[in-house]
């Protein structure tokens, strides 16, 4: 097995696990309403039963999204459904993406207004391997060494083999527009939420901001 098939056969382990627990956790049935923001349908495979899918994402990932049951373009932050349009909204490793703290907050309480329950999975800033770039410690240096570093040295290429274009465009991506979140930092966007934490040996790898329905 080569390192980019092991690396592959590890995410959908933890994809599956993670899947696992958040039916578990919420008690889906085929029947539930679900928003996913910033999903693909490759995801919801990974459960026996399927809940009533919607997913929510840029226009870019149109192909991504092929054979999807429904999915709408649009922006985490700025949701074009009505108040507590779904049973639950999900989300996995977006709000992290959306830019600034005033961004993420935006984003935290779209979540919480079109979903009577949510799932928002982040990975944690202190665990010691950035998880989007795969390489040890680099997101706690500083930006302007991140911005030297990054381009030059990251395993996330060698791992996630990809054309040049595309690349580039998520390591600029990343420098310009991921904001990491700790355990307090998530807990103070999402307050009426629980905080779990998805362990790798012992360590928080993810958080996950629970809320159930009321």
């Amino acid at each position: 097995m080569t390192a980019v098939q092991r690396f592959a056969a590890i995410s959908r382990h933890f994809r599956r696990r993670r899947m696992a627990r958040f039916a578990a956790e919420l008690g889906l049935t085929s029947e539930t309403r679900v928003l996913d923001i910033g999903g693909t349908p490759d995801n919801w495979q990974l459960l026996a039963a399927p809940p009533r899918l919607v997913l929510l994402n840029t226009p870019r990932a149109a192909e991504e999204l092929t054979g999807a049951p429904a999915w709408v373009a649009g922006d985490g932050r700025a949701l074009p459904f009505r108040d507590a349009a779904f049973d639950v909204v999900f989300s996995n490793s977006v709000i992290e993406h959306v830019g600034d703290l005033a961004s993420q907050r935006q984003f935290a309480r779209e979540v919480a207004r079109v979903g009577r329950a949510y799932w928002v999975e982040t990975p944690n800033r202190w665990f010691p391997v950035e998880q989007h770039l795969l390489t040890p410690f680099v997101h706690w240096l500083p930006r302007p060494w991140q911005r030297t570093l990054v381009p030059r040295f990251n395993w996330w290429r060698v791992l996630v083999p990809l054309p040049a274009d595309r690349r580039d465009f998520y390591i600029e991506h990343y420098l310009r527009d991921v904001h990491l979140l700790g355990p307090g930092e998530l807990r103070a966007l999402f307050p009426d939420a629980l905080i779990l934490r998805e362990r790798l040996l012992g360590v928080a790898k993810s958080l996950v901001a629970l809320r159930r329905s009321p």
